[in-house]
């Protein structure tokens, strides 16, 4: 991007080219003897651009790079989310073995996290009184407890069927929880002031892709952010090979491997909105979920993530065509599928 606007650059009527690292590595390994210093490293930049075949690099408009910051951003901080959610739920464990087992209810909803951060002990919860706890969750839970008296009883029968632990260990994890429920929260209000910061400059790009049932703000702009303009891409397998959603070939002679892997390049950040969206999708669009439960039924392993995405690719040649033609989602009758 900055190149382009390069005056000195400008000045010799150069092209710009974006070169994924991935391909360089490749490429030098046809060179097997050559040493690792930055003078062949440039001189095999170079004789890689003497090979040809590189694609010119889109310019972007400026209100697709922002959102496309964001979009990224907060790509990262789910998955930040995620690893500290997985890291309190090993710390739970240590301070209430069975709580999971036991308990139906959300371990990361305000009312728990609430009862966590007062840093009772596991003897303190057992031996309270089951409606003085049912009033505190009650209060801590805004009333959305539908019986809170029996979520009580299930988190007291947790605590009594849990390990103990001793007092110094005990103390440790109550640190630990008490820091990770901060750090959630504190994530997840950085993701909230995120999807505000998104919903405004999405507001400012006109799609269709909204329309399509599942899809919202987020899922469209991440999509939108990434996929950029539409014609770049020839067709929608283009758009599809661009996001890693295609399939490789394994043929030698007459052999020809029925079980075939997803390629590993690709853009990841529209790998991931394009899956995600499709999760949701599936839920809303009948066409979808019946396809999903057709993927899904077909191996007897790996059914879920298969049949995900697989809908992923479907929902591509959706989001090719309604992009393209800059035409509103109309849902198939069933004697048109």
């Amino acid at each position: 991007m900055f190149f382009h606007e390069d005056e000195a650059l400008a000045s010799r009527n150069t092209k710009v080219y974006t070169i994924n690292p991935k391909l360089i590595r490749k490429f030098k390994k046809s060179y097997p003897d050559l040493p690792k210093t930055d003078q062949v490293d440039a001189w095999i930049i170079a004789d890689r651009l003497r090979f040809g075949r590189l694609t010119l690099t889109v310019l972007m408009q400026e209100q697709y790079i922002a959102l496309q910051r964001l979009t990224r951003m907060r790509y990262h901080l789910v998955h930040n989310l995620t690893r500290e959610k997985q890291f309190f739920l090993q710390q739970l464990f240590f301070k209430c073995s069975a709580f999971k087992t036991e308990t139906e209810t959300s371990v990361f909803g305000h009312a728990i996290m609430e009862l966590l951060l007062e840093k009772f002990s596991i003897d303190d919860i057992s031996s309270m009184d089951v409606y003085e706890l049912a009033d505190y969750l009650k209060e801590k839970g805004k009333n959305r407890f539908p019986n809170p008296e029996q979520v009580a009883k299930c988190i007291q029968k947790a605590a009594r069927s849990s390990y103990r632990l001793s007092k110094c260990v005990e103390d440790t994890i109550d640190i630990l929880l008490g820091t990770l429920i901060e750090s959630i929260r504190s994530i997840q209000a950085q993701i909230k002031e995120l999807d505000k910061a998104i919903k405004r400059i999405l507001a400012g790009i006109p799609n269709t892709l909204q329309t399509i049932p599942g899809i919202g703000p987020i899922y469209c702009a991440g999509l939108i952010a990434e996929i950029g303009d539409i014609q770049r891409f020839a067709n929608q397998a283009a758009l599809g090979k661009y996001a890693g959603l295609t399939w490789s070939q394994h043929q030698s002679g007459g052999f020809e491997a029925e079980d075939t892997s997803m390629i590993p390049s690709g853009n990841r950040y529209l790998r991931y909105y394009l899956v995600e969206a499709a999760h949701s999708v599936k839920r809303h669009e009948p066409e979808f979920r019946d396809y999903y439960q057709k993927k899904f039924n077909e191996v007897p392993k790996h059914q879920h993530k298969r049949a995900l995405v697989l809908t992923a690719r479907k929902l591509v040649r959706l989001v090719d065509v309604l992009l393209r033609n800059d035409q509103i989602y109309t849902p198939r009758r069933k004697g048109n599928q």
